[in-house]
């Protein structure tokens, strides 16, 4: 199930990926029409509209995007088949053919559950059931008289079937769910900047295991009628309330475009001298990538396992950043992370309010991380990179050009104990993700050596490798070597 669960957050990244490309039009539109937020500026309205078209069938994209991100081989039919399973169930489900089929009219809580059926949840689990079905029956042979039917076209077949039969079963379940759903998101939002705090809190604690996607879309999307990424973006009429949009958003900024760099600083200074010239080239380029796009992995994964203390100071700070960010109302929003890009973006949406008070927030939380970091490296002795004792990369220190990923693949293989012992080889946004037949065999200091900034192994057989925002051509370039 564990397993499981990762494999879902790796594919949520394939949707949520496209959320820029709604932020850069909407912020567009915003900037151009700032007070009648496109009723005067057809220009504007053209930008608003076009971004909202991506922010209002986020759920369809979960669908679409999950069931390919889970397919075996990525492949386009499981992409259809999560399609036609969002299709099937959201119209079995929608409140008229429910009344018709219970042969009544709604009552007020169940005609609210089944009108909001078409949400993220739906799309997920939507993907995920085309994704079984595909990696069940993509080869599946069938007798010559149905022989057209047979391999990836019977799949949408059988995801039809397959949600035929779950929608069944959610005609009773789904009120039940989706007034829990509601108590959960009613309790935290009854929670107000000390629920977001929380939130930022653990959104940070589960990094280590992948599993913050999954609890980002609690909060960014429409699963418990919180949707404080999509009413940001909304517009006039897409159910934000200026003063409380996006605080599950805007206490991020300081962490990610500050913060991290101040510990990246305070790792830099405390290395030991002889290991600072090294440490210096990582820490500078992941701090970057934290303050320009809210890549923050390549940082955390430098100090999360060698040194865990750090990890909840990390997330204390964070959920701090957040309370103090809701409880003042300053706010601002991001379509896929809260570094410089998005918040430049989401300046001129009208639910971002006092946003510029994030940059001063930042800037103290600059030296705060520094100072912090710095009194629990130095206190506890923690073995953030560069302070080792006997640093077994020195001898083979290698000065990798930007863009050799023949050079990576061919370290990162062996690293992970050669060809033989990969199965198989993914990645999301950050990591490489494998399956191997045996944990042991994986040397943690080859795979640093060739610019991993840190290894994750959930299990005996599955490994995770943290690279940075180009992942995808080290995974591409070992997948043609495999």
């Amino acid at each position: 199930m564990f397993k499981y669960l990762q494999s879902i957050g790796k594919a949520l990244m394939m949707p949520i990926a496209v959320l820029p490309a709604a932020a850069l039009l909407m912020g567009i539109g915003y900037w151009i029409d700032p007070v009648g937020w496109g009723g005067e500026s057809a220009l504007a309205a053209f930008l608003i509209t076009a971004g909202a078209a991506i922010i209002d069938n986020m759920s369809l994209l979960f669908a679409v995007g999950v069931a390919y991100g889970l397919a075996k081989d990525n492949n386009g039919s499981a992409a259809l088949s999560g399609l036609v399973a969002f299709m099937v169930i959201t119209s079995l489900l929608s409140p008229g053919t429910v009344s018709s089929l219970f042969g009544r009219e709604l009552s007020a809580s169940e005609y609210l559950a089944f009108e909001r059926i078409a949400n993220q949840f739906i799309g997920i689990l939507s993907g995920v059931v085309a994704a079984m079905a595909y990696n069940r029956f993509s080869k599946t042979e069938l007798p010559n008289f149905l022989a057209f039917f047979s391999g990836r076209r019977l799949v949408p077949i059988v995801t039809a079937g397959a949600m035929v039969v779950v929608s069944g079963v959610f005609l009773f379940v789904w009120p039940i769910m989706f007034a829990g759903l509601v108590s959960f998101g009613t309790t935290i939002a009854g929670l107000g900047a000390f629920g977001a705090g929380l939130y930022g809190f653990f959104n940070r604690l589960l990094i280590p295991i992948g599993l913050h996607h999954p609890l980002n879309s609690v909060f960014w999307f429409d699963l418990v009628s919180i949707n404080d990424l999509g009413n940001f973006w909304g517009g006039p009429d897409g159910g934000g309330v200026i003063g409380q949009t996006g605080m599950y958003m805007a206490g991020f900024f300081p962490v990610m475009m500050f913060g991290l760099p101040g510990a990246c600083l305070a790792m830099y200074r405390c290395a030991r001298p002889e290991n600072r010239k090294k440490v210096y080239g990582i820490m500078v380029a992941a701090a970057f990538a934290s303050f320009f796009t809210g890549i923050t992995e390549p940082i955390e994964f430098s100090f999360i396992f060698v040194a865990p203390l750090l990890l909840l100071v990390h997330a204390t700070l964070t959920g701090i950043s957040m309370i103090i960010a809701a409880s003042m109302q300053w706010f601002a929003g991001f379509g896929f992370s809260a570094g410089l890009v998005d918040l430049v973006l989401s300046t001129a949406v009208p639910f971002a309010t006092g946003w510029y008070m994030l940059i001063a927030l930042g800037i103290v939380y600059f030296f705060v991380y520094y100072f912090v970091f710095s009194f629990f490296i130095k206190k506890f002795n923690l073995q953030t990179p560069g302070r080792e004792i006997e640093d077994t990369q020195s001898e083979m220190e290698l000065e990798l050009e930007t863009g050799d990923w023949h050079t990576m693949a061919v370290g990162f293989i062996e690293g992970l104990g050669g060809k033989e012992n990969i199965t198989s080889i993914d990645n999301c946004s950050t990591r490489l993700r494998l399956s191997v037949k045996d944990t042991t065999l994986i040397s943690d200091s080859e795979l640093k050596k060739f610019g991993a900034f840190g290894i994750v192994k959930p299990s005996k057989t599955e490994a995770q490798v943290v690279v940075g925002p180009k992942v995808q051509f080290v995974a591409d370039e070992i997948k043609k070597m495999l």
